[in-house]
């Protein structure tokens, strides 16, 4: 987004936020990592208490997409840490949304890439690797699929079925 803020895209766009193609997450979230506006194509995962599929993803190339966790919003451990996000980084991805808790708040805010959560934990999470990828997810009421495009900034965070031009 080239500058245009997520209040800008709103306020250009009521029909697309009347008929549900542009959605914005409740302000639920904190500001991490040094990269404060992100954006890109989606890429969803569902898991409760367990970080192991959230690694595994972060180990690919991100292309410059969004990773977003819902953890079931849970405030009992953390399931993203510093190691994950510092290899995030390096493998290209634009940010990381979680409904949950990270952990290892100095070093992900060294990184250069954009994090979004509840709440930082100290507790790590399981290591079971249960989970569900690329599946639509809910989160604070807004629904998110696999493929939609996330735009962030220190107002808040969209989701749009499409690619915006703006």
């Amino acid at each position: 987004m080239a500058l245009v803020t997520t209040a800008e895209v709103c306020d250009a766009n009521p029909q697309l936020i009347v008929s549900g193609e542009l959605r914005a997450l409740q302000p639920l979230f904190q500001i991490y990592g040094r990269r404060q506006v992100f954006s890109g194509p989606i890429v969803t995962l569902k898991v409760f208490e367990d970080n192991v599929l959230v690694r595994e993803f972060l180990e690919e190339k991100g292309n410059g997409r969004v990773l977003v966790v819902d953890g079931g919003a849970s405030l009992r451990c953390a399931i993203l840490g510093g190691n994950p996000v510092v290899q995030a980084q390096n493998n290209g991805w634009a940010g990381i949304v979680v409904n949950g808790c990270i952990r290892d708040v100095d070093e992900i805010n060294g990184c250069d890439i954009g994090v979004r959560a509840l709440a930082s934990h100290p507790m790590k999470a399981n290591k079971k690797g249960i989970g569900e990828k690329h599946v639509p997810i809910t989160i604070g009421g807004t629904r998110i699929c696999d493929g939609e495009w996330l735009y962030a900034d220190t107002d808040g965070i969209l989701i749009s079925r499409t690619e915006l031009s703006v």
